[in-house]
């Protein structure tokens, strides 16, 4: 018995590259990290493996209204380590990547409740779905950060718990 062999084609998916190529962020959270320019989030995850000048972890803090205490509280660094350095020093990587996170979080907040004054006072009062506690306070952990995320979009689909 002989077998002949039929002609298969490739195991391959023809798609467009263009399909692939990434452009810039939906979701300007780069505004909120004051003198860092970028174009895209790989540019935001350079810059945040090389670390940020302090006085970008500054004009954020100002930015979304926390004094260098809770900053502070939030990156893990105590407040007179935070002091010490210099406005251009850069600060380091861990620090920075919570202040993309801190970013992030912010500009998610303002487009669920409409404006960031809104959205501060929320993430700073008290709330029963955070056991008597204020959100921010959650902000320490990447947990904490998850909560509050999840809380917002519960609070974007009309979900209160």
């Amino acid at each position: 018995m002989s077998y002949k062999i039929k002609h298969t084609a490739k195991n391959e998916v023809n798609e467009p590259m263009a399909m692939y190529i990434t452009q810039a962020s939906s979701t300007p959270f780069y505004n909120l990290l004051g003198g860092v320019k970028s174009s895209s989030d790989f540019d935001i995850i350079n810059l945040a493996r090389q670390g940020f000048p302090k006085k970008a972890l500054l004009a954020l803090a100002k930015k979304i209204s926390l004094n260098i205490q809770e900053l502070a509280n939030i990156l893990h660094i105590s407040e007179r380590t935070l002091q010490r350095y210099e406005d251009d020093a850069i600060i380091k990587t861990e620090y920075a990547e919570k202040a993309v996170e801190l970013a992030r979080l912010y500009t998610r907040g303002e487009e669920v409740f409409g404006s960031m004054d809104k959205f501060k006072l929320w993430v700073k009062a008290p709330s029963l779905v955070f056991n008597g506690e204020a959100p921010v306070t959650f902000l320490d952990t990447s947990a904490g950060f998850d909560m509050v995320f999840n809380e917002l979009g519960r609070i974007e689909h009309g979900i209160f718990v």
